[in-house]
């Protein structure tokens, strides 16, 4: 495949979120993309994989996460990624902020060997790749709410993804899910997944980024008090039967009258 060296759109993206991507980042994120195109060959870690895409559609939809982390966090704070697949938004994220402290959980053993060989290929230091489910790892008191901040992309419908997420997040902390226009129907099917894990949404961010095609935002979600410790439940459930309000609330609430 052949490789390209222009990066305008990322970089136009970068100080479009307040970044500016000098010449070493950008040859990580050449280097990225050249390990990604190598490895997809034999594993399936995306479909997009020519340059000029993956700069936007991968690389520069990745840092929109900037937008909603705290500036003490991007200066050391503890960061996880679930379900990283490739390394999005996890690695992008850490080329451009290299004091965080930064986990990636992913299931698939394949992907977990390239996030690892990635993360050597690019000098990476302070990253630990986590090969467990989600489900399983966040009962872990090792990193049961104990991330400041904690990712999400392209991971699952939202009350599945609050689900496997939030107990991550330390209280006072926050999860973001990066989300595109037509998924931003799922906030109502989460908001009781969300009370139930000892979340708060804060806010519903949108993205303003013409290099991405679709509207795109960030929903960001406050840890206000400790997940129950039957959160998450065992493997698959979370997916296999989300959480929802019982019937008996659902028809209370839509009894009570307007305000």
């Amino acid at each position: 495949m052949a490789l390209h060296t222009d990066a305008g759109p990322l970089e136009q993206g970068a100080i479009r979120l307040g970044l500016r991507l000098g010449e070493p980042e950008l040859a990580q994120f050449r280097r990225y993309h050249q390990t990604l195109a190598e490895w997809n060959t034999r594993v399936n870690l995306t479909s997009v994989t020519e340059w000029d895409a993956v700069l936007t559609t991968h690389f520069l939809d990745s840092l929109t996460v900037v937008q909603a982390i705290p500036e003490p966090v991007l200066r050391g704070g503890a960061v996880l990624d679930v379900g990283s697949g490739a390394g999005f938004p996890g690695v992008p994220l850490k080329i451009a902020f290299p004091q965080i402290a930064l986990s990636l959980v992913e299931a698939t053993g394949k992907k977990a060997a390239f996030l690892t060989h990635l993360l050597r290929e690019l000098g990476l230091r302070d990253v630990q790749v986590l090969n467990a489910r989600a489900e399983d790892l966040a009962h872990d008191p090792r990193h049961r709410e104990q991330y400041d901040v904690v990712l999400a992309r392209a991971l699952a419908p939202l009350p599945t993804l609050v689900e496997l997420t939030l107990p991550f997040v330390k209280l006072g902390g926050r999860l973001i899910a990066q989300k595109k226009g037509d998924e931003l129907a799922e906030l109502d099917a989460a908001a009781y997944a969300v009370q139930q894990l000892g979340g708060r949404l804060e806010q519903v961010q949108p993205i303003d980024q013409p290099a991405l095609s679709g509207a795109r935002a960030l929903v960001v979600v406050s840890k206000v008090s400790p997940s129950p410790d039957r959160y998450p439940r065992r493997s698959g459930m979370p997916a296999h039967r989300p959480l929802a309000a019982p019937k008996a609330a659902r028809a209370a609430l839509e009894a009570a009258p307007n305000a």
